[in-house]
């Protein structure tokens, strides 16, 4: 999860670097450092905390270079610390390298390099790597190769991470080669630049925006041999694999604030925007349904499927739950949505008839990629959901469908999580009307979903009626959110939301599991928030809120618009437009994210950066 930065070529490397350092903040935000190649010597400036530490102590004790690598952190083993902080130092200076992953047998490793003489400076796993590429280099010169030759260089890199059980996103400078600079991984990503007589390096896009247009996203187990004027791939099997230039979508504006305070305010009132991205181009009125172009399976395939799996993580998680409604409800094909951390490690019974869907923003989430594999070496089809064009599982998947949602830098997923469940609805009209749907139905469905843009327009003047509710409710230390059918995911994520941005305790159930346990949890100092849209069991949802009343819970109501029967019973409703059941989710969400946003903001919270989290979890 933490953030890697590298450059060689003609201009100071500074400037890239720390400007990288801060796009990629995202991923970690423990600690940052970096190391940038000055004549003879590696010169090393790191600093506990934010970015900002590091780019003031850089201004007092300046770097000067054209060659360097940087790290943002999000602390696995050790604490966040100055000593910990990335890049570390192998031998004796004459590597300097950054790490994204966990090194699993670190221990052993140490172990035996600590008997060979090495002496260890930190609690990291990361220092390991550097000693062994240390040793692995000594090795080689006492053999008789050149230490300045960078063949030397990049076989001890090679000899290393053979090594290695774990995952691994590696930079590395070598003290002798200036000139020179190596990357690889295993499981963490890493994509190059390329420019005209210099190369970036970057843990993804984000940093290269505005540097150059062409990338390289490197696969697992590829090396990477980096000068200001040569790129060269190779594959630790020896071979050396083709090189795929890809033109670099992404632009500036991507990843500016723009007016916004934070990135999650821009994110949530990007969504209209996100939500048309993602049905652009795959609504078929002709024939009813929705069209896909990468899903890479025909008709026959499709319709010879039974069972579906969708599994993801976090927020991701949430929306597989919504689409298990909506595929169930309009294809008739049972689904089971599985936490990817789990489904890695169990051995479910799947038939060749069963089809997986990972579903993820970052494309490169570990538990999500190795739960896709898993079943990939079992023989079934598997598909991706995914935001992130080039990233591993998108490469990986026999297909998928790109949400287009454009990068998602807050932390606290909110674009993201609607883009899903716009694309699962999607993914259920096309396979209803393979099979169940009739048309009047899918022509109907088609006409619902052209409409949601505008109201989620609508949905998000609720901004200043949120914030009074914020106001009133942000000391309370603990929530709960209700909701039923299609909204009880929405719980789900809105009690996530809250936990991960303000730190409150909050939990999501179904309504009307609430009798049976949580009910228990009700007083006035808890609120609890009903997700109670006009829908066909609304009747019950009422009675579950009015058991709240009746024992002084305060209720914040998530309603339609003109549902006066809610305002009389509730403390506070924010009124959402009536929508079909099974895009209630789309606009009820939207008040759950601002709600999370504004009681973050009044307890003094970072919204985009919350403690001890980072955006993409490549680590397991």
């Amino acid at each position: 999860m933490c953030g890697i930065v590298g450059y060689v070529g003609p201009k100071q490397a500074y400037s890239y670097l720390i400007e990288g350092l801060f796009r990629l903040e995202y991923r970690g935000y423990d600690s940052a450092g970096i190391a940038i190649q000055d004549g003879e010597q590696i010169g090393i400036r790191k600093k506990t905390g934010r970015v900002t530490e590091l780019a003031e102590l850089c201004r007092q004790e300046p770097l000067k270079g054209s060659i360097g690598i940087g790290h943002t952190r999000w602390a696995t083993h050790g604490a966040p610390s100055d000593t910990n902080s990335h890049p570390h130092v192998g031998g004796n200076g004459e590597v300097v390298l950054a790490h994204n992953g966990v090194i699993e047998n670190y221990s052993i490793l140490r172990d035996r390099l600590r008997e060979l003489g090495y002496v260890f400076r930190t609690s990291t796993d990361t220092e390991v790597v550097a000693h062994l590429v240390a040793h692995q280099l000594d090795e080689s010169i006492r053999l008789g190769a050149s230490p300045t030759d960078a063949k030397t260089c990049v076989q001890a890199v090679e000899s290393a991470i053979k090594q290695i059980k774990g995952t691994y996103g590696l930079a590395v400078l070598f003290r002798d080669v200036p000139d020179l600079l190596v990357a690889t991984r295993l499981g963490s990503p890493l994509v190059v630049g390329i420019g005209k007589g210099e190369h970036y390096l970057a843990s993804d896009a984000s940093p290269l925006v505005g540097n150059t247009e062409e990338v390289v996203y490197l696969k697992d187990h590829e090396t990477a041999v980096i000068t200001a004027d040569s790129f060269v791939l190779h594959h630790q099997d020896g071979s050396e694999p083709v090189v795929s230039i890809h033109a670099l979508a992404q632009t500036s504006q991507d990843t500016d604030l723009g007016e916004y305070e934070h990135y999650m305010l821009k994110e949530i009132f990007e969504q209209p925007q996100t939500i048309e991205n993602a049905m652009r181009g795959r609504l078929d009125e002709d024939e009813a349904t929705a069209k896909f172009g990468g899903l890479n399976m025909d008709a026959q395939s499709l319709r010879r499927i039974d069972r579906i799996v969708l599994t993801a993580c976090g927020t991701s998680w949430h929306a597989g739950l919504v689409g298990e409604y909506l595929i169930e409800e309009f294809a008739r094909i049972p689904v089971e949505v599985e936490y990817a951390s789990e489904l890695r490690y169990r051995n479910p019974p799947m038939s060749d008839r069963t089809m997986i869907f990972a579903i993820t923003q970052s494309g490169e989430t570990a538990d999500t990629l190795a739960a896709l594999r898993e079943c990939k070496r079992k023989g079934h089809e598997t598909l991706a959901i995914c935001n992130t064009v080039g990233s591993t599982i998108a490469r990986e998947a026999n297909g998928g469908i790109y949400l287009h949602a454009g990068p998602e830098i807050g932390v606290a997923s909110t674009k993201a999580f609607t883009s899903q469940v716009t694309v699962l609805t999607l993914l259920a009209l096309f396979l209803g009307r393979m099979r169940h749907l009739s048309y009047p139905a899918g022509q109907r469905i088609i006409g619902h979903l052209r409409e949601m843009p505008d109201k989620i327009r609508q949905t998000l003047k609720c901004f200043d009626a949120v914030k009074e509710v914020a106001r009133k409710y942000y000391t309370a230390e603990n929530f709960l959110y209700l909701g039923r059918l299609y909204n009880f995911p929405v719980a789900l994520e809105g009690a996530l939301k809250l936990k991960e941005i303000s730190y409150i305790h909050a939990e999501g159930y179904p309504a009307a599991e609430m009798k049976h346990g949580p009910i228990a949890l009700v007083d006035e100092h808890t609120p609890s928030v009903f997700i109670a849209p006009r829908c066909q069991i609304y009747p019950k949802v009422m009675s579950n809120l009015e058991e709240v009343k009746a024992r002084g819970g305060p209720v914040i109501a998530i309603a339609c618009e003109g549902d006066d029967k809610i305002a009389e019973l509730a403390d506070d409703v924010i009124f959402v437009p009536d929508v079909d059941e099974y895009l209630q989710p789309l606009v009820a969400s939207i008040p759950l994210q601002l709600l999370a946003y504004q009681i973050a903001i009044l307890r003094g919270c970072n919204v985009d950066r919350p403690r001890n989290l980072a955006k993409s979890v490549t680590v397991e």
